[in-house]
């Protein structure tokens, strides 16, 4: 009797300890599953918004406006940056089913030579690609560098509240010569090249050094000048007061300075001008990785580096 009872529990703990092991199988292969579909879910958003070819493609059955939007401070390390705009511009324009391209543009401006890059950029597809015309749009602002790449556009728009102009540069820096004498900091500072401390703001400014910069930043305003007056011919007042030298008009203004031509938003062009009114969005993807990256202390640097010490169409 004694050796039949043992028998059946014995029986009873293989099967629960079967059991167990069964449950635990069903249980880690679940497991697999899961972090595997995890992983190649995340790695499908990974390729998605890391290749810089995607653009929006809603509507390309057929015939649009293309659409590329210009937005924020124009620099290499922002989202209109030349390398995305340009990337951008040909896409649209290498698509048979584009009617027309519209950049519709609110910047302050930014950077003369990535602004100078775009501005070349559409000069050269607009020769390549005559039966395609391409309009500026300006929504909020569409100042310095901002302009400077409009002009290039066949006609300017803008609404008759929008800011426009500011077609000058500018460099920023500051002097901190008397607040160290207060604080009793002395400044230690060894160069090869006796303006090689260009613009230090813990020294005394440079009367020769303010003067060859003065000269450098005249040579880039009258580039600017140069690609304004290209883009816009006769259509510019060249004898109103101030167009050259940095002021600011509203939309309305602008009509009758010449910097603008017509007072229309996006969707009125697209309509009413180019005669297709679906939009199409051709835009860059930032790679997200890259795109954490850039929250963190190497843009605050480049920010800082930009504004004491790059020449800039703001």
């Amino acid at each position: 009797m004694s050796d039949q009872n043992n028998d059946w529990e014995r029986e009873i703990i293989t099967r629960l300890a079967e059991s167990s092991l069964k449950e635990q199988r069903r249980a880690r292969r679940w497991g697999i599953f899961f972090k595997l579909f995890a992983v190649a879910y995340l790695t499908t958003l990974l390729v998605l918004y890391s290749n810089p070819e995607i653009t929006n493609t809603a509507a390309l059955s057929g015939k649009h406006t293309a659409l590329i939007n210009i937005k924020g401070v124009i620099s290499a390390d922002d989202d209109a940056s030349a390398d995305n705009v340009i990337t951008s511009l040909r896409n649209a324009f290498e698509d048979e089913k584009t009617a027309g391209v519209i950049l519709r543009i609110n910047s302050p401006g930014g950077s003369p030579v990535q602004s100078g890059y775009i501005y070349d950029e559409i000069v050269r597809l607009r020769e390549k690609y005559e039966d395609i015309p391409v309009y500026a749009v300006i929504t909020d602002i569409c100042a310095s560098g901002g302009y400077y790449i409009a002009s290039a556009a066949d006609k300017i728009y803008a609404d008759k509240a929008s800011i426009v102009g500011s077609i000058g540069v500018r460099m920023d820096n500051f002097g901190f010569v008397d607040a160290m004498k207060k604080v009793g900091v002395e400044r230690r500072t060894l160069t090869a090249g006796k303006s090689k401390a260009l613009l230090d703001p813990f020294l005394p400014i440079n009367e020769d050094s303010k003067e060859h910069l003065q000269g450098m930043l005249n040579d880039i305003h009258k580039q600017f000048i140069t690609a304004v007056k290209n883009g816009r011919g006769d259509r510019l007042k060249t004898d109103v007061e101030g167009l050259f030298e940095g002021l600011i008009w509203t939309g309305q203004q602008g009509v009758e300075v010449g910097l603008v031509d017509e007072l229309a938003s996006s969707s009125k062009v697209a309509r009413d001008v180019i005669g297709e009114e679906d939009i199409v969005e051709y835009a860059v993807t930032e790679d997200i990785l890259e795109k954490l990256a850039n929250r963190v202390g190497a843009s605050v640097a480049s920010m800082l580096h930009t504004r004491l010490v790059t020449p800039n169409l703001e």
